[in-house]
């Protein structure tokens, strides 16, 4: 059963990581996916070309998903090209960790505009189409980080924790148009990056997990699949921990 019949994703940073298994579960869910890119040109067009190839609607647009007048020109060219917006994801997100004290002013700006002012950049910019067609699903990437903490990482926590305040606010305001806003929490995912990180390092942060393994990106993929599908047409508002029981 295709859950995502017709409908068309924007899906930011999706080249590689938790952002690529997203588009490739939704097209298998028939979904038509407009997808972002920045630094990795050549993955992002191998990866357009792999998922065309299975009969899909699909395109990526080289965009800084912090740039509102980048946010303003997606959205007008995805609306040329696919004629509607149903779904908006926003996964684009980066760390630039360290001690609060050994931090500086740039990285901690740097992780605000990718990872929180993006999310306003693109709910903002698509939000007149879905006002327009009277429906609409904004799924925002957070983190078990953004609910909890962490140390190290004071810049990726406090954006993150922002996606949820900002996305709960957005469900308040557009629910009366049949716009949902949703956020998705991941815990430990295992993508390219966990791959470098040694192996028992890995395997003591699966150890404290409960379901005693890292997610994997289909496993973010399916909960969003579930936020942009009709199943989900009276949730709003929610933050979804998709992390194997860590925080429980």
């Amino acid at each position: 059963m295709k859950l995502l019949e017709g409908k068309t994703a924007i899906i930011t940073g999706a080249s590689k990581g938790i952002g690529k298994g997203i588009a490739e579960v939704f097209v298998k869910h028939g979904a038509n996916v407009a997808f972002t890119y920045l630094s990795s040109v050549d993955q992002a067009l191998a990866f357009e070309k792999e998922l065309a190839a299975s009969g899909a609607k699909v395109k990526g647009y080289r965009s800084d998903a912090s740039i509102f007048a980048n946010a303003e020109e997606l959205v007008k060219n995805v609306l040329e090209d696919f004629g509607s917006i149903d779904i908006v994801i926003n996964n684009a997100g980066i760390t630039k960790d360290n001690l609060l004290m050994r931090m500086s002013e740039e990285d901690f700006d740097r992780v605000i505009d990718v990872n929180m002012k993006s999310v306003f950049n693109l709910t903002k910019t698509s939000m007149r189409t879905m006002l327009k067609q009277r429906h609409g699903s904004i799924i925002n990437i957070s983190s078990v980080v953004g609910v909890k903490g962490n140390a190290g990482q004071a810049n990726y926590a406090a954006s993150k924790a922002g996606v949820i305040g900002f996305s709960k606010s957005v469900a308040l305001e557009l629910g009366s148009r049949n716009i949902r806003c949703n956020v998705v929490a991941p815990g430990f995912i295992e993508t390219e990056m966990t791959g470098k990180l040694p192996e028992d390092v890995v395997q003591g942060w699966r150890d404290a997990i409960p379901l005693k393994r890292g997610g994997q990106p289909e496993d973010i993929a399916n909960a969003c699949v579930f936020l942009g599908s009709d199943l989900s047409s009276y949730v709003t508002g929610q933050t979804l921990q998709v992390d194997g029981g860590m925080l429980t």
